[in-house]
């Protein structure tokens, strides 16, 4: 019995690790297949709201079967609240960073991202949710991470090496080499004006992660959260659609890879990662998650090769092996902390426990006064 309680134990210890996992490995698909159908033509605005659209549709059933009878109650201003991080995380953040890539390179677009543990760290900081002790060996490892995160960023965008040939010269989706629709990567002032609007994106991105986790101790029923988030970007994405984007044809979905992609980023990623990702941000804090984020840089690097038959540069791979290394150098050293932590607490509950034990001891030893 002892030792089935300690394997349920160690399961239960695993699972945020493994909902990271699978987070990441489903935003890796949500980049692939978005690569292809924007190759293809199609509006990321108008793909945004019929993502978010899908993803509150996907969510709806889902609350009603598990949350409706247990739900918190929701206020005014919990709802004002979560309307503004759906408006700080997702719709400002995404469509921002869309429009970023228009001034910039995909390269540069792709290795940004991996700055969101900088910029999540850095926030958290600044609200007192993590602590750093730089003369202890976890806060090392953890500076260490991010310094070494930082590196393997200026590798992905600065350095490119020697290429690896194609693996898959057919690639499975076919619009890789349609150059039609590719944006342009404008130089001087519009390359600056890319680099600030990137910046804005992360920027939201890694305060969003943070200011979850604050709204979550108030409103801690996670999927009825994530559906208003997602109802709310939905109305806010097809305001920012309409305004940018009247052509009828850009809004037509067929039987085709469009469909496909809106469907599976509805659901997979604005319904399943997103609720998972609250649930981790809820267990191991904003900085576990958004440290996980490198893992998604190297499953989309293989996929591009094997899905997209992009080609792939020497310094992607070494960029992204340091990214890797910045990952575990940072979990290594919250999973430390949190040991020291248990110690320190068990020390100190033992202390407790054994000053009450000596004061009953003396106080059972006295002598009665009235008899």
């Amino acid at each position: 019995m002892e030792r089935f309680k300690l394997i349920s134990f160690s399961m239960g210890a695993k699972k945020p690790y493994l909902a990271v996992i699978l987070i990441q490995t489903i935003y890796a698909g949500m980049i692939l297949l978005s690569k292809a159908v924007f190759n293809g033509g199609m509006n990321s605005y108008v793909f945004m709201f019929y993502r978010q659209l899908v993803g509150t549709v996907f969510l709806v059933p889902l609350v009603l079967i598990f949350e409706r009878k247990n739900a918190t109650p929701l206020s005014f201003m919990t709802f004002c609240k979560i309307f503004m991080l759906a408006f700080l995380g997702i719709t400002m953040a995404l469509n921002v960073y869309c429009h970023a890539l228009v001034f910039t390179s995909a390269t540069l677009g792709a290795a940004t991202i991996n700055c969101l543990p900088v910029a999540t760290f850095f926030f958290a900081v600044l609200l007192r949710m993590e602590k750093v002790t730089i003369r202890t060996t976890p806060g090392i490892a953890k500076v260490a991470g991010l310094i070494v995160c930082m590196a393997g960023v200026m590798t992905l965008s600065f350095y490119n090496g020697p290429q690896m040939k194609p693996l898959i010269h057919h690639p499975f989706f076919g619009y890789h080499n349609n150059q039609d629709h590719q944006p342009h990567v404008s130089s001087g002032k519009n390359w600056t004006l890319g680099c600030f609007l990137l910046f804005i994106s992360i920027t939201s991105w890694g305060l969003w992660l943070v200011l979850q986790a604050q709204v979550l101790k108030s409103y801690p029923s996670k999927l009825t959260f994530t559906n208003l988030q997602c109802l709310s970007s939905a109305i806010q994405s097809f305001f920012v659609a309409i305004a940018f984007e009247r052509d009828p044809h850009q809004w037509k979905l067929g039987w085709d890879l469009r469909l496909l992609t809106v469907v599976y980023c509805g659901t997979m990623v604005t319904g399943v990662s997103y609720y998972l990702q609250a649930w981790v941000i809820e267990k191991k804090g904003p900085v576990f998650q958004a440290m996980s984020t490198p893992l998604n840089l190297i499953i989309t690097i293989v996929g591009s090769m094997f899905l997209l038959g992009e080609v792939i540069s020497l310094g992607s791979v070494i960029g992204g092996i340091l990214l890797v290394a910045s990952l575990y150098s940072v979990l290594w050293g919250k999973c430390k902390e949190q040991s020291i932590d248990i110690r320190g607490g068990a020390q100190v509950q033992a202390e407790k426990e054994c000053t009450e034990l000596k004061e009953a001891e003396v106080a059972s030893s006295e002598p009665a006064l009235f008899v």
